[in-house]
């Protein structure tokens, strides 16, 4: 696989499911991958990419910033309350917003620092004790906590339990955005999201289906 095999079966799914193939951003997820693979995406044009920790996105994004402008960057993993400020620095988007001391330690340093990255709220659809996530029956209330906080919620975000159907999952996350009128849907991963476009995700986070096999060595 490689960029340009995703960016071509997003093309093409977009057009089976008949939507616009601008509508579908893809989120080359560039975690634990070496510098050079990272830099070959960046060669190739990509600009919009996902990292997982705070402290790995620091030791390699502002270099490639510096060189590559446009670069577009969104938070994918958990979020301690500790890495948040320095969280708020570095990335475009936090995706993962799941719990209402985070989300009260967002809007406190937004205030301090006069900036706010555009945020979406994590939703633990398979409710599984050991994922991050809000409860599906928990999302509206939190929603609304975060818009009374002021934050820039933009949309919701979910990781599908990995022995389950993923549509499924998908399309609860849709329903729960769309009575709260969240235009964004952050779903779908290397093994499914064509399913997730199908069901109206917005970005999809594809990884090692760019960069190829991570090496956690």
């Amino acid at each position: 696989m490689s960029l340009n095999d995703i960016q071509n079966r997003i093309a093409a799914t977009c057009q089976r499911v008949g939507r616009d193939a601008d509508s579908v951003r893809l989120v080359a997820v560039s975690k634990v991958q070496p510098n050079d693979r990272v830099e070959a995406v960046l060669q190739q044009g990509h600009r919009l990419f996902g990292e997982n920790k705070v402290q790995e996105a620091a030791g390699k994004w502002p270099d490639f910033r510096a060189r590559f402008p446009g670069v577009t960057l969104h938070l994918i993993g958990p979020l301690q309350t500790n890495k948040a400020r320095q969280a708020m620095q570095l990335f475009d988007v936090i995706e993962t917003v799941d719990r209402p001391k985070l989300a009260r330690t967002i809007a406190r340093i937004a205030q301090e620092e006069g900036h706010c990255p555009d945020l979406m709220i994590q939703v633990n659809t398979g409710e599984e004790p050991q994922k991050a996530g809000v409860l599906p029956a928990d999302a509206d209330a939190f929603i609304a906590e975060c818009r009374d906080l002021g934050l820039p919620i933009i949309g919701l975000m979910c990781i599908p339990p990995a022995d389950e159907e993923p549509s499924l999952h998908f399309a609860l996350l849709a329903k729960i955005a769309a009575r709260n009128d969240l235009p964004d849907l952050s779903m779908g991963m290397s093994a499914d999201f064509e399913t997730a476009i199908g069901q109206g995700a917005t970005y999809v986070r594809v990884g090692s289906a760019i960069f190829g096999d991570r090496d956690y060595g």
